[in-house]
């Protein structure tokens, strides 16, 4: 995983320098903070369990299982659909 994290980082920045990006900074700094949601609401929603498999532990029915990290993942998604589809004005007009 680590070595596939590192590869596609290499790529991006060799195609950075060499200035054949399909995106602009901008949309790249949007998907950054995209993905930066997705994990930290999976990570939110992770955890919880007992180490006992007959005790019932309830803090799996919290809010912040049910209902904030989801949110906090169906956001991330959203922020990543408008970093793809986001183009700057100035652009357009020349």
């Amino acid at each position: 995983v680590i070595k596939a994290i590192l590869t596609v980082v290499t790529v991006t920045l060799v195609f950075l320098i060499s200035g054949l990006m399909v995106f602009k900074k901008k949309n790249y700094l949007w998907m950054a903070l995209g993905l930066a949601l997705i994990a930290i609401g999976f990570i939110t929603m992770s955890g919880g369990g007992s180490d006992n498999p007959n005790v019932f532990n309830p803090d799996i029915f919290s809010f912040r299982r049910i209902s904030l990290a989801p949110a906090l993942v169906l956001l991330g998604f959203a922020v990543e659909v408008w970093a793809i589809l986001y183009t700057d004005k100035k652009e357009k007009e020349s």
